[in-house]
């Protein structure tokens, strides 16, 4: 099984993800877009993709010229049947490639937050694997349309599209389900300059926070990830 990982960002990356893959044995290929490494025009011996998050909004080619192609490669995979995941402005990004409009600025969220699972969610084969409502991590500023064709799995007040699937396998996810509490923690010294500006009573209350909701939300978050990892898996297993 072999993974292509894009990385948008400084300081973030795979997290529960990176677990349940190495638990599969999974050989991971990271592509630091954000470096400059080029994001391929397609990866055909790759099983499945993995887009991370970052803090610039889905429509900043200026900024990340990337982007366009990073698309491409999205629809490539996806229209093949082969696994997508896209996490946070990775999800954004996704909703892009397939013409959903993206609202930047739309949908402010941060923090441990509750998140529902639709009746098609509660039935899908990744999904399904969370709560039906379970608190997971946030951070994000934009939300985006349902692309056409889409299946809305999850959603809350603030983002009604909190998870989405287009085709056999992939998916659009804008929280944060790869952050444990370790994770967590990291970006609170990694980005402690945004969080002050930003949040400024965020290092007073994390530890109160993480303390009630860290647990569930890692163990929901895990739990995701090996179902999407084992919808790579039941692929492979099908083309040998």
């Amino acid at each position: 099984m072999r993974v292509l990982v894009v990385q948008n960002y400084p300081d973030t990356g795979l997290g529960q993800i990176g677990v349940a893959l190495r638990e599969a044995g999974a050989e991971i290929d990271l592509r630091r877009a954000d470096l400059g490494e080029p994001v391929p025009a397609s990866a055909p011996a790759h099983d499945a993709l993995v887009v991370l998050g970052g803090g610039q909004n889905a429509l900043d080619d200026e900024g990340s010229p990337w982007f366009p192609d990073l698309l491409a490669l999205m629809r490539d995979f996806a229209d093949g049947g082969r696994a997508v995941l896209g996490i946070c402005l990775g999800s954004q990004l996704l909703a892009r490639a397939y013409g959903a409009e993206n609202l930047v600025g739309a949908a402010k969220e941060f923090g441990w937050q509750e998140v529902s699972l639709t009746a098609a969610g509660a039935a899908d084969p990744v999904l399904a694997a969370a709560p039906a409502c379970f608190r997971i991590f946030q951070w994000h500023d934009d939300t985006f349309s349902l692309p056409r064709g889409a299946t809305r799995l999850a959603g809350n007040a603030v983002a009604e599209n909190q998870a989405f699937r287009i085709g056999r396998a992939a998916y659009g996810v804008q929280f944060h389900f790869e952050a444990d509490t370790g994770l967590v923690r990291d970006w609170n010294a990694a980005f402690a300059g945004e969080l002050a500006e930003r949040h400024p009573d965020w290092p007073a209350r994390f530890e109160d926070e993480a303390s009630r909701h860290g647990a569930g939300a890692d163990a929901a978050g895990l739990s995701l990830a090996r179902a999407w990892v084992a919808v790579i898996g039941a692929r492979t297993a099908s083309a040998a």
